[in-house]
């Protein structure tokens, strides 16, 4: 009796496809993660959690905890509003301190703010007062006036019980300086805003708390053309530094090298 002939099938050549397009797609997962996890904002946690989703077919566990059950019916967790929400309250607390620090400041400087002669401002920064240098200090001196005393050992009533940070500036016109006392205006300013430190000091502000920093005529808020602008210009500004949460990212080493 003849053996029946066996006939091999034909080999198919498309079956790499197959290997391919899983390999694709974990790449592009891959490249998903990568991009979403280098500055995670909720526009990328929401790209990295969709093309996941649809890659894999199933939901994430963020939680890093293997639910009971098949893992179709894990829920999907979102995790970002709530590390959003924790962000906010220590903000919002901080805003509202500082709101306050300069609801007391205006309170105890009413008059000179009336007249002009003090500003209190907040921004992100911080509550900085402004004080003309002419409530402060003779021209061309950085000794403090007696009157000047009061206005000074009020702001440091309030901010002996606050600890936040202070930093003085003093600030001077374009007009050059010279005498025997201050080489140049930038001695000035930096002497100017180093006596305030000192008198802050004797009532009761910490010290390590403070910062003097001359800054002559740079930054003006007027124009040094008029005279009106120059007394503004000439001013010892203390700004009480608000706490900002911020994350430290060390920089690379490669970073410095790639500009070389």
């Amino acid at each position: 009796m003849a053996r029946k002939k066996y006939s091999e099938e034909p080999d198919n050549h498309d079956r790499w496809l197959v290997s391919y397009a899983d390999f694709m797609t974990l790449l592009f997962a891959f490249f998903v993660v990568m991009y979403a996890i280098s500055s995670l904002n909720e526009g990328k946690y929401k790209v990295l959690s969709n093309s996941l989703n649809g890659a894999f077919g199933s939901a994430l566990i963020s939680s890093g905890k293997i639910p009971d059950g098949p893992i179709e019916k894990a829920i999907q967790i979102d995790p970002l509003s709530s590390v959003k929400h924790k962000n906010l309250i220590p903000l919002r607390k901080e805003r509202e301190q500082m709101t306050a620090v300069a609801r007391d400041i205006l309170a105890v400087l009413e008059p000179l703010v009336r007249e002009g002669k003090v500003r209190v401002t907040q921004t992100s920064r911080g509550v900085t007062i402004e004080i003309n240098a002419s409530v402060l200090f003779a021209p061309g001196d950085a000794k403090l006036n007696e009157d000047s005393n009061l206005a000074l050992k009020a702001i440091a009533s309030v901010l002996k019980n606050d600890n936040h940070a202070i930093q003085v500036e003093g600030f001077t016109d374009n007009l050059p300086i010279k005498n025997s006392i201050f080489p140049s205006n930038w001695e000035l300013s930096a002497v100017r805003a180093s006596t305030v430190v000192r008198l802050f000091t004797e009532n009761g502000v910490d010290e390590n708390r403070m910062t003097a920093v001359g800054q002559g005529p740079k930054l003006p808020v007027g124009s040094n053309d008029t005279l009106e602008g120059r007394a503004r210009n000439r001013r010892v500004t203390v700004t009480i530094l608000a706490i900002l949460p911020e994350q430290s990212v060390e920089v690379p080493v490669s970073v410095v090298l790639d500009k070389k």
